[in-house]
């Protein structure tokens, strides 16, 4: 279970983004009922329930440019649980964990699925293109 970090979903290839929508969902039901123990993405608990909800926006953003279609269902219930009042979000709430370190970091992990044939060329060419030269 892992966020990406929100810089790289403007490139991770299709299939990713996809599971990041369903990893979104899974944290929210497991948040929601207490049992979001998860090392990599229990951080999320220590923020306002907007920041989660602010990522799945832009996981959702990314889908829109895409044209690759979702059930509104789970976006209602994910915004249900994290919105009291009904609340705008804003798209500047980050979660402090996505700073440049957690970028490498994810940068590297991405690299090693390039390696090993779960991304294409083409799809790792884009994100190192897009970040490439920041990392190194």
């Amino acid at each position: 279970m892992r966020l990406w970090d929100y810089r790289l979903l403007k490139v991770l290839p299709d299939k990713m983004i996809v599971s990041q929508w369903r990893e979104c969902i899974a944290i929210k039901r497991q948040w929601e009922k207490g049992t979001l123990k998860h090392r990599l993405v229990s951080y999320v608990k220590n923020y306002n329930k907007k920041y989660f909800l602010n990522y799945v926006c832009l996981v959702l953003q990314e889908f829109e440019k895409r044209n690759i279609k979702y059930n509104n269902k789970y976006l209602f219930e994910i915004r249900d649980f994290c919105l009291d009042n009904g609340a705008i979000v804003s798209y500047n709430l980050m979660y402090q964990e996505h700073n440049d370190r957690y970028l490498k970091q994810c940068y590297y992990n991405l690299q090693e699925k390039a390696d090993r044939g779960i991304i294409a060329k083409e799809e790792w060419q884009k994100i190192e293109d897009l970040i490439g030269g920041e990392i190194e």
